[in-house]
């Protein structure tokens, strides 16, 4: 009879969790875009070529908001004193790479930009909050890759099942809310679309690039 070899569990364990994250990656964000056979390594979406945007464009055009949201957020956390101050992000084209990276490479890669900005915050006392439309089921995963990524990661909140079935906005403002709740004055609220950011409960709001069909 013949010996099967055996997969060690740690290992049996990562491949679990990378299939749970590439099926709800599909069920998210779509499946990812085949590579263009002139440039296989081209970082090009399918949501993004519809409207001619390479990724050098999306992230220069990353680099312009982030530059503008620089220095008030160095002004405003400079001398914080007793206050607790918070910036609140989204996550997918927010923070990670989401659609201009294969769903099942992990972890995704974190928006250099977007990354340097929060953790020079971070580094001067403000706590940083990821509050996604993200579905529950994947949120050690989700917790684990924006770690990996190089991201401090003092809260995440993620859509419980009756989040799923209202307001992608009217849920991200009641975070906020909650946010708030706890003490913490939000500075700066950023995200890429415009359900991110509606609602109040922030200072300033930034809206990073999403051509109108990045999510």
């Amino acid at each position: 009879m013949p010996v099967i070899p055996s997969i060690p569990l740690r290992r049996r364990t990562a491949a679990g969790a990378t299939a749970t994250l590439a099926l709800t990656a599909v069920l998210v964000v779509g499946p990812a875009p085949a590579a263009s056979a002139a440039d296989p390594d081209s970082h090009s979406t399918s949501a993004a070529a519809i409207h001619d945007i390479d990724y050098g464009t999306w992230r220069r055009d990353v680099a312009t908001v982030v530059a503008e949201a620089r220095p008030y957020i160095e002004a405003r956390s400079e001398d914080a004193g007793r206050e607790k101050q918070a910036i609140v992000l989204d996550i997918d084209n927010s923070s990670l790479e989401t659609d201009f990276h294969p769903f099942w490479e992990l972890p995704t890669p974190a928006i250099p930009e977007v990354r340097e900005l929060v953790r020079d915050a971070h580094e001067r006392g403000v706590a940083i909050f990821f509050v996604t439309a993200r579905p529950g089921i994947i949120y050690s995963l989700t917790d684990w890759n924006l770690k990996q990524a190089g991201y401090p990661v003092d809260g995440l909140y993620v859509r419980s099942l009756p989040d799923l079935f209202g307001e992608v906005s009217a849920y991200k403002t009641e975070k906020r809310a909650q946010i708030e709740a706890k003490g913490y004055k939000i500075i700066a609220n950023i995200g890429n679309n415009t359900s991110d950011l509606v609602g109040g409960h922030a200072e300033r709001t930034f809206k990073l690039p999403d051509y109108g069909k990045l999510s």
